[in-house]
């Protein structure tokens, strides 16, 4: 089992001076503790309050911009925006930034990308928000573009909502055959089908017990109907891992990452209030993660 961490807020004590530094000192650990992959989310606004994450006075920083610092800090945890709503940024500008984020760390960046839900941020920045069967066809019209991007393919890639006279991509991503991209959600009739389709792996959110098993169980459906390899793609969840005091303990968590195990998935992505803490990243270093470093997943 891998075990990813979210960073999913950065109202860190002391703010905005304090960002930086504890943003660094928080991606050593996580790939000190035995972290797979790092993991930040992709708004511009913090979520909504009725989320418990504070609402939109609380610090957002633009993902691609957080990573790209976070990689010159580290050098073997994977790293990745979960995930981007497609109506952010231009499908050229997301594939350069998706790109740049590889070559500087190396090769260890993943491409996040759903359709978006919230719609406050983009309409508070001015940026717009489609409707959404339109971010549903501007998402698969995104992936599509971003596999001909990276196949080195400089032909002109005409779609419904993209038109690219010239996807030059220049450094190529030094991942092969290109960045894994993880499509977000759990849509069973669209998401999932664009999984089997066009993606490396899937994200299942917050899932109740047995969600995760029928979920790939759909997945696994879509892909024997498009003639995909199941296997091939990675399975991973986000789930909340709160040790604030009276909340949980670490060996509620291992029960809850060997649930997800039990249900299919191969990587467990967690979200932790509070994860400045440096006691919260010492119990995953030595409690969580040696407990479940050797979890096989159970095929759905």
């Amino acid at each position: 089992m891998r075990v990813g961490l979210q960073l999913p807020w950065y109202s860190f004590p002391g703010w905005p001076e304090s960002i930086p530094g504890t943003l660094r000192q928080l991606a050593v650990a996580a790939e000190g503790s035995g972290f797979a992959s790092l993991w930040v989310m992709d708004h511009l606004f913090q979520l909504p309050e009725e989320t418990g994450w504070g609402g939109a006075g609380e610090p957002m920083l633009e993902a691609y911009t957080t990573l790209g610092a976070l990689s010159q800090v580290t050098s073997s945890i994977r790293l990745g925006a979960m995930v981007g709503g497609v109506h952010l940024r231009s499908p050229g500008l997301l594939v350069k930034a998706a790109t740049t984020l590889d070559v500087l760390s190396g090769g260890r960046a993943y491409l996040g990308l759903g359709a978006g839900w919230y719609a406050r941020e983009a309409t508070g920045l001015g940026i717009g928000w489609p409707s959404r069967p339109e971010r549903f066809r501007m998402l698969e019209d995104t992936l599509r573009f971003v596999h001909h991007a990276w196949s080195g393919d400089r032909s002109r890639f005409h779609s419904a909502t993209v038109d690219a006279e010239e996807p030059i991509v220049v450094p190529s991503p030094i991942s092969r055959p290109r960045p894994p991209i993880l499509i977000g959600g759990g849509g069973e009739r669209r998401t999932l089908r664009l999984v089997a389709e066009y993606g490396d792996a899937c994200n299942i959110l917050v899932p109740d017990p047995g969600e995760s098993r029928a979920k790939l169980a759909v997945l696994r459906r879509h892909c024997d109907e498009v003639g995909r390899d199941y296997a091939s793609i990675e399975k991973t969840s986000l789930i909340e891992a709160d040790l604030r005091p009276g909340r949980r303990t670490a060996e509620d968590v291992i029960v809850s990452i060997r649930a997800q195990a039990e249900e299919g998935i191969e990587h467990v992505i967690l979200n932790m209030p509070d994860v400045h803490e440096p006691r919260y990243l010492d119990t995953f270093r030595d409690r969580v993660i040696p407990a479940v470093r050797d979890l096989q997943p159970t095929p759905a």
